[in-house]
């Protein structure tokens, strides 16, 4: 069974198993299966209705899923649903799973009613994730992104073993969008035991090749499934913003579009694209 281990920022490692994430492709039937911790968790669409049924929502101060018609705080409605307590898992996990089940995530963004409205201008800014362009993150990013407008996930790569084939497939009636995910190259190594090493190849030239591997995939698939949208998912960074000045025209002929991921998760797309 191939997994890929996805560590968030306190410590907590949640392995996701494409081959149980996506064995289902109805709504109403789907169900996913995920370990985290080391603990090996299946969930379905139907248990996650049936217990909150019953449930009252809580305040929804950042993100939000649609479950029986009502809005519930993505934490709350992941952890009623699956038992794991919310202390267990990370926001952007949960979202991921729901959204594979199919339902519907929003970002509601309100400060609490004790934080003023405005942040004065000599306060700090807010410390940024420096994992937010790892491919995995920007592939999650793009699924919960395609769940939340309607689209049925039909495959997601591993990542973490760089798996062949198309990064993510989704498809809503008609319409099928096949997406080559890359992030931004670290100067770094993930590798702990490498964490005082710099690389040799700067991630500005590294990023250079990145985005001409995943044309090549795009060009590919375009040739391949004429009727698949063909789509390149990228962190929203100046090189990729750069290059894709650079090649903007050859891409609108061929038909393949570029969508940007930045530091919050949010998606903006340039190109062709189907009716997002």
């Amino acid at each position: 069974m191939t997994t890929s281990s996805i560590p968030d920022s306190n410590g907590v490692t949640e392995q996701a198993d494409p081959s149980l994430a996506f064995a289902r492709d109805g709504t109403e039937d789907r169900a996913i299966g995920f370990t985290l911790n080391g603990i090996q968790h299946e969930l379905a669409r139907a248990t996650v209705s049936a217990r909150l049924t019953e449930a009252a929502p809580e305040v929804i101060l950042k993100h939000a899923v649609r479950v029986n018609a009502t809005w519930f705080p993505v934490m709350q409605a992941f952890e009623t649903a699956t038992g794991i307590p919310r202390a267990d898992f990370k926001s952007r996990a949960a979202r991921r799973h729901l959204a594979t089940l199919g339902y519907e995530i929003r970002g509601e963004i309100s400060p609490p009613a004790s934080e003023p409205a405005e942040v004065s201008a000599t306060s700090p800014s807010p410390l940024v994730d420096e994992s937010w362009h790892t491919e995995a993150n920007v592939q999650s990013a793009i699924v919960t992104w395609l769940a939340g407008r309607g689209w049925r996930i039909l495959s997601v790569a591993n990542t973490a073993t760089r798996e062949r084939g198309i990064d993510v497939v989704a498809a809503r009636g008609d319409e099928t969008v096949g997406i080559e995910v890359k992030g931004y190259p670290s100067r770094g190594y993930a590798d702990p035991a490498r964490a005082t090493e710099s690389k040799r190849t700067s991630p500005s030239t590294q990023a250079g090749h990145w985005y001409g591997q995943a044309l090549l995939a795009a060009i590919k698939l375009r040739g391949n499934q004429p009727d698949v949208h063909s789509v390149v998912a990228l962190p929203d960074f100046l090189r990729y913003r750069t290059l894709y000045a650079e090649t903007k025209s050859s891409l609108d002929a061929a038909g393949i579009s570029i969508w940007w991921v930045d530091s919050q998760q949010a998606v903006t797309a340039d190109g062709c694209n189907p009716e997002l």
